[in-house]
């Protein structure tokens, strides 16, 4: 498969720039996977499409205020490499209690051994390690309270495609209304539609809901530089399987019931996972995955899923055409186009059955 086949056109002006004011008032495009079949639906139907006995699964990362703006210090291991200017340092994931990977800009500047400071020396950090397009790894020296400096310090890393800078209101719409554990660097899009309301009218129908933890990284804004699909390799991402999910998971594919994800990501950790136990029930873990999901995937735990609508020939919009079927689903994102759907992380959703 080649990534060019994945590809649809679509107008700058559907990519929506801002939330809505109402987090459930988004439409939601309800999608047959068995016929193709699609509906124009609005988000606050989701209940009215959820079975009594379904499991709904939930990532519950929280996103950090992963873009700091900082300077280059003039302080280097190397005396001839001493430079001082403004940096962008994109946390993106973390290795360890005090080291992070990160996107740097200007890319080609920032030097293996430079030392970085953000705020008034609030923060400061080394240059370890040196990757291509931008990577690099910061060990930060310790501090009291890591993540008060970043809520300080720091702002909401919105996608590239969203052509503004970040405001006070996306500190809480860039957010689930369930998000626990914090360490995304991008919001579980699917998941911003949810008020609480919507979730106890949810549960009040019988359906389970559980949470897992994925902590969406790089991944998410790297763009597909290879031609193939076969060539295409994910960065790792952590994730936690709760004790509560994996039983309610083995539960229902015990009893026939369905499973049904709130996003990609839930996806790919709820798919890893049942990969990793093989034949056998699902056990509660932590660890880290780089599963990739397209076309001629078998899926084995998911049963419906709701998602926003993805980039052009993205990883992500693979995984869905996986799911649905790839002409069925770029048919659908056509119809999505044509009738005026609002377009990727602020925009609307979709609910594959």
């Amino acid at each position: 498969m080649l990534v060019a086949d994945f590809d649809f056109h679509l107008p700058e002006d559907r990519i929506a720039q801002r939330p809505l004011a109402d987090r459930a008032g988004a439409r939601m495009l309800a999608f047959d996977r068995t016929t193709g079949a699609f509906e124009d639906r609005v988000f606050r139907d989701l209940p009215s499409l959820l079975r009594e006995g379904d499991v709904l699964v939930l990532n519950n990362s929280r996103v950090i205020p992963a873009r700091l703006f900082g300077h280059r210090s003039g302080l280097h291991t190397q005396p001839q490499h001493r430079v001082t200017g403004r940096v962008e340092v994109f946390l993106t994931e973390q290795i360890s209690e005090w080291e992070w990977r990160v996107l740097a800009r200007p890319g080609r500047k920032v030097l293996k051994g430079e030392i970085l400071t953000f705020g008034e020396n609030v923060l400061r950090a080394e240059v370890i390690e040196h990757g291509e397009f931008g990577e690099r790894v910061l060990r930060f020296e310790p501090v009291v309270d890591f993540y008060g400096a970043l809520e300080h310090l720091g702002h909401i890393p919105l996608p590239p495609y969203i052509h503004r800078e970040d405001e006070m209101e996306d500190r809480e719409r860039y957010q689930t209304v369930y998000a626990q554990q914090r360490g995304s660097v991008a919001a579980p899009t699917a998941g911003l539609h949810f008020t609480q309301e919507i979730l106890e009218q949810i549960r009040g129908q019988g359906v389970e809901i559980v949470s897992i933890t994925l902590h969406v990284g790089l991944g998410t804004f790297q763009p597909v530089r290879v031609e193939k699909v076969e060539d295409i390799h994910l960065h790792t991402e952590r994730y936690t399987l709760s004790s509560e999910a994996a039983s309610a998971m083995n539960n229902a594919k015990r009893e026939g019931r369905r499973i049904v994800a709130a996003g990609t990501t839930t996806v790919r950790t709820l798919e890893h996972c049942a990969l990793k136990s093989g034949n056998g029930p699902l056990e509660p873990h932590s660890g880290t995955t780089d599963i990739f999901i397209s076309p001629g995937f078998s899926f084995r735990l998911v049963n419906a899923l709701l998602t926003n609508f993805h980039l052009p020939k993205s990883t992500l919009l693979m995984l869905v055409c996986a799911f649905g079927g790839t002409e069925k689903v770029l048919k659908a994102y056509r119809h999505a186009v044509q009738s005026g759907y609002r377009f990727f992380s602020y925009g609307d959703c979709m609910f594959l059955s």
